[in-house]
């Protein structure tokens, strides 16, 4: 059996009413025998006389876990000009099993290993393309400076933790080195226990995979309420985050006396200019044992290129690696604002990055400190992780669900699902009544003055580096919100309460760092079809050109193989594909 294969039982991370392997009704000659267990599945598929057209049926989403089952029509249309004349009809009732088999396609490894391993292998390529070139990208990109940082969120309780001082392992993720006492009392002062009557200290030794870790040594000490917000509104911090970076950067630019860039000009004639220099990257969110993200950024310095702003070119000179790691933090510091008002905290909650900012410059030589090929293995085996390190996984939770996944008396993560439940809650008075006015720093651009502190030159009212303020705007409506998130900025923490709050994407690139999925699909699909010319086109590229057309008709049947007896041939037919196409590569590289 594959490693792929699925188990009979439903799994939580599927929606309601799917399974891996669904025992139906006989719908098809070969299962009006009903065999009892997956051996006489296997036999009853197998003495069936359609057994080979059935692998080749299936072939597109063998490796699956819970394909995807679409039942309708395909038709052949012959195009030309605007008139269209149907050629061919292709029902899948005519098909094996009646239906068409399509790959789930999730990113969790969770959920489906051979998908998310395919997502994982195009991340892997997009990343690495945006630091060394290729597919589409300059390689000229190799010489841009670039930094790998993790921000982590800040603390909301005490947790058990596993802290090595000194390792002295050869790999970090198989990590065996003696770790130091969790939290031990280190003087007479030192509580033993809480105001709850919890023990504050942990002697523990904790070893890897302990399921202690990221578990507070107090949950009633713990602040569930303000991670989950946090998690809600980390999209819109690093959003500020990556926006401060630049002003930064732009500012550092002005003082080295390196102009700005003129990119094109307005309706009326005026130019239009940008700063030198602009952040490009890749971010992977993670989420951590005790059930908040902290993000992995992989980021590039760009240049601009004149009357071009889509180009990728290289930065000015003068800027180097360091400059990015000073960027990064200054954002860190500076960047802070306050959530709209809540009926059970009137002030909002604070939402900034915890202390903890890990930076480190890459080499494109392979030596220390990190190459592009580790960073990109790095943050794409994160974008297929999900929250089941925290202890859950589950699919999107509903009313019917909440009792199996939430508690507020519970465990930690269920407290966490509790809290996304309660605070996401419909009210009765809206944010747009309670946000009160914008607090910001005036943005009027004024007489040119210098701080006496820092010696910057502004026409801003503050200094943007030494006001003591971190950037407190209570209000954060972006520019595209719909009226619910207008209305209701914390209903979404009910909708995102399997993800703990998180609502954001799990890896995101910058528009100019590289390729997109799209590109990388578009390319597999259209080797595929490589081999066989004779295969009609898909889309038209010319309208005036006679062009033949393949249209579906198809809707949603189920989800998952039909038998148990199924689902191990499928997946056993995969991975001999796999290793077959293994050995040809071995092949041809030792060639």
């Amino acid at each position: 059996m594959n490693v792929s294969t699925p188990t009979v039982a439903p799994s939580s991370t599927m929606p309601l009413g799917a399974a891996p392997a669904a025992e139906p009704t006989p719908t098809r000659p070969w299962q009006d025998l009903r065999p009892v267990n997956a051996r006489d599945h296997i036999a009853v598929r197998a003495a069936s006389t359609d057994m080979d057209r059935w692998l080749h049926h299936i072939a597109p989403a063998a490796g699956c876990t819970r394909p995807i089952r679409l039942v309708g029509s395909i038709y052949t249309i012959t195009k030309t000009g605007d008139s269209a004349t149907i050629t061919a009809i292709r029902r899948t009732d005519n098909m094996p099993d009646g239906e068409i088999y399509k790959a789930c396609g999730s990113r969790l490894a969770s959920v489906c290993p051979s998908c998310s391993k395919l997502y994982q292998q195009d991340a892997y390529q997009l990343l690495r393309a945006g630091l060394v070139g290729g597919k589409g990208v300059p390689d000229s990109v190799a010489s841009h400076p670039a930094t790998f940082a993790t921000f982590t969120a800040p603390s909301f309780g005490t947790v058990h933790r596993r802290v090595v001082r000194r390792h002295t392992c050869t790999k970090r993720s198989r990590c065996d080195c003696r770790a130091e006492p969790c939290h031990a009392r280190t003087g007479p002062r030192d509580p033993r226990t809480c105001v709850h009557g919890t023990s504050a200290v942990c002697f523990s030794r904790h070893e890897p995979g302990d399921r202690r870790t990221g578990r507070p040594l107090c949950l009633d000490c713990y602040d569930h309420n303000a991670q989950v917000v946090w998690n809600s509104f980390s999209g819109e911090l690093w959003r500020r985050t990556k926006q401060a970076a630049d002003r930064y950067l732009a500012q550092l630019a002005r003082e080295r006396g390196i102009p700005n860039v003129l990119i094109g000009y307005t309706p009326d004639g005026k130019p239009r200019t940008v700063p030198p220099v602009r952040l490009s990257h890749g971010k992977a969110a993670e989420f951590q044992a005790r059930g908040v993200a902290h993000f992995h950024a992989l980021v590039r310095l760009d240049g601009v290129a004149t009357l071009d702003p889509t180009a990728v070119v290289p930065p000015p000179d003068a800027f180097t690696t360091d400059d990015i790691e000073a960027a990064l933090q200054h954002a860190r510091d500076s960047i802070a604002f306050t959530t709209p008002p809540h009926p059970d905290q009137a002030d909002g909650w604070v939402i900034a990055w915890g202390e903890q900012l890990d930076k480190r410059p890459l080499a494109l030589t392979g030596t220390d400190p990190i190459t592009d090929g580790q960073v990109a293995g790095y943050l794409s085996k994160y974008a297929t992780k999900g929250s089941e390190v925290t202890g859950h996984a589950s699919g999107r939770i509903t009313d019917d669900t909440y009792d199996t996944y939430a508690d507020p008396d519970g465990d930690h993560p269920h407290r966490l699902i509790a809290a996304c439940w309660h605070l996401g809650r419909p009210t009765a008075t809206t944010a747009r009544l309670l946000r009160p006015a914008r607090v910001r720093r005036s943005t009027a651009l004024g007489p040119r003055w210098t701080c006496p502190t820092c010696a910057r030159p502004t026409r801003l009212a503050h200094c943007v580096h030494c006001a003591p303020t971190r950037q407190d705007n209570l209000d954060t409506t972006r520019p595209n919100s719909s009226p619910s998130d207008v209305d209701q900025p914390y209903s979404r923490l009910r909708r995102w309460a399997h993800l703990l709050g998180f609502g954001g994407h799990f890896f995101t690139t910058a528009r100019r760092y590289s390729v997109t999925f799209t590109a990388l699909r578009t390319a597999r699909r259209d080797y595929h079809r490589a081999p066989r010319p004779a295969e009609p086109i898909r889309t038209a590229d010319h309208a005036d050109e006679e062009t033949t057309l393949i249209v579906g008709s198809l809707t949603y049947a189920g989800s998952g193989w039909h038998t148990t007896g199924d689902a191990i041939l499928a997946n056993t037919s995969a991975a001999m594909a796999r290793a077959r196409r293994g050995a040809i590569r071995d092949a041809l590289t030792n060639h």
